[in-house]
């Protein structure tokens, strides 16, 4: 099996689903600015960063780490199930967070936030270095090192599955909570996995709204590490508006580029200032 022809496909059929719904072009508040920001940033990290990282974490560990390749490789599934949650999942968790309170990482991660719409074309608009730079990454190439590489592969279909379907706007679990049989079942996945209603209320952009969790809702493939952490906020609505509060606007080359374009120019390097999320 080859997952990335599986994600590729998995991408696209968000994006088809977002096209049969009306959703995908965003006339109304997307503009060219934002076509260049995701085009470029989604072609990086696919075409250059992912690959560079398993190349680089790959060839330092056949030059001076030889002996431990494979090493992990007759660990039973659970295991290495769990070897890839805490070391990429729980890390890209803890990564998130540090990028809404740390300026430096802020500013690789704004230009995630500033589209001003849900879709399945922001899941990688982030800034150039973001991804490289992110730990989990590089976590999971040594895992794949060390032997786990026959797990590696469903793992990533999953997470990126849901990954996809948080960031999609067309929301798989809005129709879900219409149906009370369901009720306690969705009161479980929302908590253990990211749903669209969780995560959309993360790109909100007002505060006062009652649903955005600007500075919460930090999960990726599981939920569970924001209730876990206290950092959940879960009403089962969605933001009417998405973007960025309390910033001015910079460049979109600034937002891709930083700090090799932007640096210096006085425009401040911090996250929005919003008050602590509420618990779940």
């Amino acid at each position: 099996m080859d997952e990335k022809i599986v994600i590729m496909l998995i991408f696209i059929g968000f994006g088809v689903a977002e096209i049969i719904a009306g959703r995908f072009l965003n006339k109304d508040v997307a503009t060219s600015r934002d076509w260049m920001m995701e085009v470029i940033s989604t072609s990086i990290i696919m075409a250059v960063t992912i690959p560079a990282i398993l190349f680089a974490v790959d060839w330092m560990g056949h030059h001076w780490f030889a002996d431990y390749a494979g090493v992990l490789s007759t660990l039973p599934i659970w295991m290495m199930l769990a070897l890839f949650l805490v070391g990429d999942d729980m890390t890209q968790y803890w990564w998130h967070r540090l990028s809404h309170s740390v300026p430096f990482l802020y500013n690789l991660h704004r230009a995630h936030h500033s589209a001003p719409y849900m879709s399945i074309r922001i899941v990688y608009r982030n800034n150039i270095f973001y991804y490289a730079l992110m730990p989990g990454l590089w976590i999971s190439a040594a895992l794949v090192f060390l032997g786990l590489e026959a797990v590696y592969p469903w793992y990533l279909i999953v997470k990126l599955s849901v990954i996809f379907g948080a960031h999609s706007s067309v929301r798989w679990d809005e129709w879900l909570y219409k149906i009370p049989a369901l009720d306690k079942v969705m009161w479980v996945v929302e908590r253990t996995i990211s749903t669209p209603a969780t995560h959309s209320a993360h790109h909100g952009l007002h505060k006062e709204d009652g649903v955005t969790n600007y500075k919460g809702n930090y999960g990726n493939l599981l939920f569970f590490w924001d209730v876990l952490f206290g950092t959940a906020h879960i009403t089962r609505r969605y933001p009417k508006e998405y973007g960025i509060e309390g910033l001015p606007d910079v460049s979109w080359q600034q937002e891709l580029m930083w700090p090799v374009v932007g640096a210096g120019n006085g425009v401040k390097s911090e996250a929005p200032a919003i008050s602590s999320p509420q618990e779940a």
